[in-house]
């Protein structure tokens, strides 16, 4: 193995190498990042897919002066590489470490952040026209999979490119997939051009006349590549319709022809696309083999890709298994995601119910509309899409579902933090985002048994609901064989001594902490009562009531940021039942949260029992003094 990737200290000396060398290094970087990302965990199949795209890039334009925006960015990690953070690769995604996404205060290379799909062309076209209000002359680039558009955003952006810009690169980087196989008219498009048997014919030839005369061919190689694409598909050309001159489709691991139509496309003064096919896991064979679970997965074995056993069932597994229970006795149930069948464990509903599951790309406006249109048929469709994605369907769920009452339920994978993904997929917002809409009912589950009970509810209930769940594994609660349906806004007291004091109120996940702060208080003299809230809309006004008029201090503790979440909804119903009792609220603070080990954050943050006592300290000590006085 050739030592170039340890020359690399900026994209300048990515410049210095010859096209030989040039290949060494793209080797190089695949055994990095397979060695790499087996300890860490992370995307590697996206990664090992663009590995001679990025260098070319690199070879071809110069960041920062140029930008490059990486849609999602998710395989940005050859990126990092040739940016001068090749000896922090090992930290990526750890605590304190590199990011696993674009990150603009990571690197001055990192142009715009990103982690959602559907962004990039929206962000590059403001770029570019801000580049040309400015006088500017640099370039920007923009590097979107196919699954990007699935999304309505780069429509939009596509929309509006033609008519607002003379220079911007779009590179389509196809590869089929997104985290599962793509869906939709779009990514049959996509493969009929690639399929196509005369361009790829065409693209043989172009690679050949390529190696035998270099660069001196590439212009007229293009130009007839541009013609017999828009002769073979027709003047209905999608890109050509929207006013971006179409060049490919090409290899996208072949680095001679891409450096060489880079410095082509660098020439031109209209807008393009670039279409290049690539592998998504090329160089590894169990990413190639197995691309869903490549896609991004925790540590492996760097020589075999396997990973440890599963074990403990997830809360998504068990969502995906009540889903599948309560669609085999409700013909109206149905399932939709928005391309995350694997992420949100339907991959495991879709074989028992196939005619009942929708994976609409991604696209998560247009599956709360869907559903809602089915729900006016009488259906009752589950949506399942994790908590940081349904932000993007704010509108679709007020102004579609709430206002006309229609009996959608959201399915919120990843409620609280998701660990190493970082601040992109932390879903740290949804009861403050959810929580003022009117019809709407929000569910919590303490562990896997209640989020099944949560399912049948939500199932029952005729208006629209939402569950929020975490990620990764629960309590490890046995599911009992039939759900039963829990009362609509009632709480559950877990514990409650004769004489209470305190009434802890632990939300979901926090319920556990709430139990550990209760057992410290016992042992310094204060009597607690422990409340699993269940519902964080509504509120069990009557609990919150009670405990508030009796006990000297109220604890909330939440997964979830403080600012209008559930502790300020128990604070809102105790003004309004004018009761004056101190409380204490334990969630996240008014910031983005980074990437991360959970216990780790939390701890950091003071999202814990400890936590939770040391803020309850002065409050306890003027309790403390009133008893004394009455002593």
């Amino acid at each position: 193995m050739s030592n170039f990737l340890e020359t690399i200290h900026s994209p300048a000396d990515v410049k210095k190498l010859s096209l030989t060398e040039l290949e060494g290094l793209a080797a190089e970087i695949r055994e990095r990042l397979i060695v790499s990302v087996a300890k860490t965990g992370g995307h590697i199949g996206p990664n090992l897919g663009v590995v001679e795209l990025t260098i070319a890039m690199h070879y071809v334009f110069d960041t920062p002066t140029d930008s490059f925006v990486f849609d999602v960015s998710h395989q940005a990690y050859v990126h990092k590489l040739l940016t001068g953070r090749e000896s922090q690769f090992h930290t990526i995604r750890q605590p304190g470490g590199l990011n696993g996404f674009m990150l603009r205060t990571e690197s001055e290379h990192d142009s715009y952040g990103a982690g959602h799909a559907g962004t990039a062309l929206s962000a590059a076209l403001g770029m570019a026209v801000a580049r040309d209000m400015s006088g500017g002359s640099e370039h920007i680039v923009a590097l979107a999979g196919d699954a990007a558009f699935t999304n309505g955003i780069s429509f939009e952006a596509l929309n509006n490119i033609a008519a607002q810009t003379k220079r911007l690169i779009v590179v389509l980087n196809d590869n089929a997939w997104s985290i599962d196989k793509n869906v939709g008219a779009i990514a049959e498009y996509f493969h009929k051009i690639v399929t196509n048997p005369t361009l790829n014919s065409l693209h043989d030839r172009a690679a050949g006349l390529l190696e035998r005369f270099g660069g001196k061919t590439v212009r007229h190689v293009a130009r007839k590549a541009e013609e017999a694409a828009k002769g073979l598909i027709g003047p209905g050309m999608l890109f050509e319709e929207f006013g971006l001159s179409y060049f490919g489709p090409l290899d996208g691991h072949n680095l001679p022809l891409l450096i060489e139509t880079f410095k082509f496309l660098k020439q031109q003064n209209k807008p393009v696309v670039l279409h290049a096919i690539t592998q998504k896991g090329k160089g590894f064979e169990p990413a190639i083999t197995m691309q869903k679970k490549f896609h991004g997965l925790g540590p492996y074995d760097a020589q075999t890709g396997e990973t440890k056993p599963a074990g403990q069932k997830t809360y998504s597994e068990v969502f995906a298994e009540s889903l599948t229970k309560l669609a085999n006795g409700n013909d109206k149930v149905v399932a939709i995601t928005a391309a995350m069948p694997n992420g949100t464990a339907l991959d495991l509903f879709r074989p028992h119910h196939p005619k009942r599951y929708f994976d609409v790309g991604i696209a998560e406006e247009h599956a709360v509309i869907f559903a809602a249109g089915m729900a006016t048929k009488g259906y009752k469709p589950f949506c399942a899409i994790y908590s940081t994605f349904l932000q993007r369907a704010f509108d679709q769920i007020v102004h579609d579902v709430c206002l006309q009452n229609l009996p959608v339920v959201f399915c919120m994978d990843r409620g609280g933090l998701s660990g190493d993904d970082g601040p992109t997929h932390h879903g740290l917002f949804d009861i403050s985002y959810l929580r003022s809409v009117p019809n709407l009912i929000h569910m919590v589950p303490k562990d896997e048994d209640e989020l099944a009970d949560m399912m049948y509810t939500a199932m029952l209930h005729e208006g629209p609901s939402a569950i929020r769940y975490p990620r990764g594994v629960g309590p490890g609660t046995v599911v009992k064989a039939q759900p039963v349906a829990l009362a609509i806004g009632r709480a559950e007291v877990i514990a409650e001594p004769e004489h209470v004091e305190v009434a802890i109120f632990g939300l979901g996940a926090m319920l556990p902490e709430a139990v550990r702060l209760a057992a410290m208080l016992e042992r310094e003299g204060f009597a607690a009562a422990v409340i699993n809230p269940r519902f964080a809309k509504p509120v069990d006004r009557e609990c919150v009531g009670d405990f508030g008029g009796r006990c000297g201090l109220v604890v909330t503790l939440e997964d979830h940021v403080l600012a209008g979440g559930f502790g300020s909804a128990v604070l809102e119903t105790l003004n309004a039942l004018e009761l004056t009792v101190p409380v204490v609220r334990v969630g996240w603070p008014d910031e983005f949260i980074e990437h991360g080990k959970v216990e780790i954050l939390r701890e950091k943050y003071g999202l814990t029992a400890e936590a939770a006592l040391a803020k309850a300290r002065p409050y306890l000590a003027a309790m403390e003094s009133r008893k004394l006085a009455v002593r």
